[in-house]
């Protein structure tokens, strides 16, 4: 008999929510997005600042909650056996004990922490960027190190030192999805992920829970901390307020789903040991799953609990992926659009080409030859985290000369994304064994020729599943299926999620990519220096 859910996938721009049909496959009946704001640099009052207003996620699930009834009519509130979430991760959001927000929450894109850290860790005699002695028992206790800006231990130091008075309101730390089950059922709560990612958290077979030497070492009140729950429980019900406003039914379950690092694997069907996935959406990542803890603090990578007990997703993330595709179709395509549309004049259909202005970009950029005729581009439009930690690292456009086009740079911005891809998936080779076939997801994934150029750089088979800008929801999904027993176990969803398509590499272009590649890597040696001049 089908089982029906709301899952939620919180992005850093908005939300998608999707009501799901659970039987013999997951079939998402409807789904709604809606977007929301990221407040950056001077709109936060500091360099560096990343910020995102709670009442905007909370407005966002409530009006998209109702849009995707108004779509499935024939499904009732009543008929929801429960909600969870997949969701940005490593946000701060502190709480009062109502709930409430004591200041703006901070996205994991904030990097206004730099002497907290630096205070914090990356003192005295160093190894990847943390104080030895205290790199050393970091990895004893957490299998990982709090050693980037970006991390939320030192936006929550941050807060404590420039705002005091709020910080003294403080009654729970929360992350993003964990702020939104606080509202919905009342409860302070952490799914084992979440809390992983603060980089709080014991690791160590039989002390899994909130670590009391690292929160002692790096200033952090353990009380302030929630209590911790796994990904596929149960940890509340919704409160008649929230049923009134998201416009469902009090008493409806509350499921801890995980953050996107965790799920949006599992979404996409890379759940065994040494499945690989290639995630591009707003950010992007390089993610395999293993049995054991591993780490490589030099290129900022660590295997990070997920979703299923006893399994980790080693894990190497981009800030700016198909951040970059949409920047360049802003910047450049819609500067000279109709150069992009083959003189097809829509103008006048604003809808249309909001619609088609990607599938436009991937047709044009299927014109130029693999390499983009030397262009190069780096993706680092707010900085960079693997494998290489650098907030001052930055985009460029590489090798233009009097014949370069538009639509030479729009492709580069394109094999620039694959080529970090690339760079990050062999560093991850150096520590574990990767699969021969890459799940490619996220909205990067919907067009062929992205993913054709992503099987080239890699040469590897790319698989794509159904609806790969949806496998967040789906791996929530999968958690509320998992807690309420309609499938034994997380490992147990990649027979209910077939790849639809799949690509093989082109031989030919092996040898263009792997020269661009080898320049791709040293462009950001070359410039280290000069973008510490220019942005440090």
């Amino acid at each position: 008999m089908s089982k029906y859910v709301i899952t939620y996938d919180i992005g850093t721009t908005g939300i998608k929510t999707c009501l799901i049909e659970i039987d013999k496959e997951m079939k998402i009946l409807g789904s709604s997005t809606l977007g929301y704001g990221l407040y950056v640099d001077d709109e936060t009052g500091y360099k560096g600042g990343a910020e995102q207003h709670a009442d905007e996620w909370w407005n966002a699930m409530c009006v998209s909650t109702k849009t995707v009834f108004e779509k499935v009519p024939y499904i009732s509130k009543e008929q929801i056996e429960g909600i969870s979430f997949c969701s940005q991760m490593q946000g701060l959001v502190l709480v009062d004990k109502e709930g409430n927000c004591v200041r703006h929450p901070m996205s994991y894109m904030d990097q206004r922490a730099r002497e907290e850290l630096k205070k914090g860790i990356a003192h005295g005699v160093q190894i990847a960027g943390a104080e030895v002695s205290k790199l050393l028992k970091y990895l004893k206790y957490t299998g990982a190190v709090s050693s980037s800006v970006k991390d939320p231990i030192w936006k929550y130091k941050w807060v404590e030192a420039h705002e005091p008075e709020i910080f003294a309101k403080v009654y729970k730390w929360l992350d993003v999805k964990e702020y939104l089950i606080c509202r919905a059922s009342g409860e302070f709560v952490m799914t084992e992920d979440s809390a992983f990612a603060t980089l709080l958290y014991d690791t160590r077979k039989g002390h899994e829970g909130w670590c009391k030497p690292i929160c002692d070492m790096v200033g952090v009140n353990i009380n302030h901390l929630p209590q911790i729950k796994k990904c596929m429980e149960k940890v509340g019900e919704i409160t008649e307020k929230a049923a009134e406003e998201l416009g469902l039914a009090p008493g409806t379950a509350v499921f801890g789903g995980g953050g996107d690092a965790s799920l949006i694997g599992v979404g996409a069907g890379a759940v065994g040991v040494c499945d690989t996935h290639i995630y591009s959406g707003t950010s992007g990542w390089v993610g395999t799953v293993v049995d054991k803890q591993v780490v490589d603090a030099g290129a900022m990578m660590a295997a990070i609990v997920g979703a299923d007990p006893g399994k980790y997703n080693y894990f190497g993330e981009l800030e700016t992926s198909n951040k970059c595709v949409e920047w360049v179709k802003n910047h450049l395509a819609l500067d000279d659009i109709k150069v992009y549309l083959h003189d097809k004049n829509v103008s006048d259909a604003v809808e249309a080409l909001q619609l088609n202005l990607y599938d436009y970009m991937e047709d044009v950029i299927d014109s130029i030859p693999a390499g983009a005729n030397g262009t190069i581009f780096t993706p680092w439009l707010h900085g960079n985290r693997c494998p290489f930690e650098d907030p001052n690292a930055a985009g460029m456009f590489f090798n233009i000369k009097i014949e370069t086009g538009k639509t030479e740079m729009i492709r580069a911005v394109v094999e620039g994304i694959c080529f970090h891809m690339r760079w990050m998936l062999e560093r991850q080779e150096k520590k574990v064994n990767t699969s021969k076939s890459i799940r490619f997801c996220g909205g990067g994934a919907l067009g062929a020729v992205t993913c054709q150029i992503l099987s080239d750089i890699l040469q590897r088979d790319i698989e794509v599943v159904d609806s790969p800008q949806n496998v967040g929801a789906v791996g929530a999904a999968a958690c509320i299926a998992v807690g309420l027993q309609l499938i034994p176990s997380i490992e147990h969803v990649k027979s209910l999620i077939p790849a639809k398509k799949l690509y093989h590499p082109n031989k030919n272009n092996k040898a263009v990519y792997d020269r661009n590649f080898r320049v791709f890597q040293n462009l950001y040696k070359s410039n280290k220096e000069n973008f510490a001049i220019l942005n440090g």
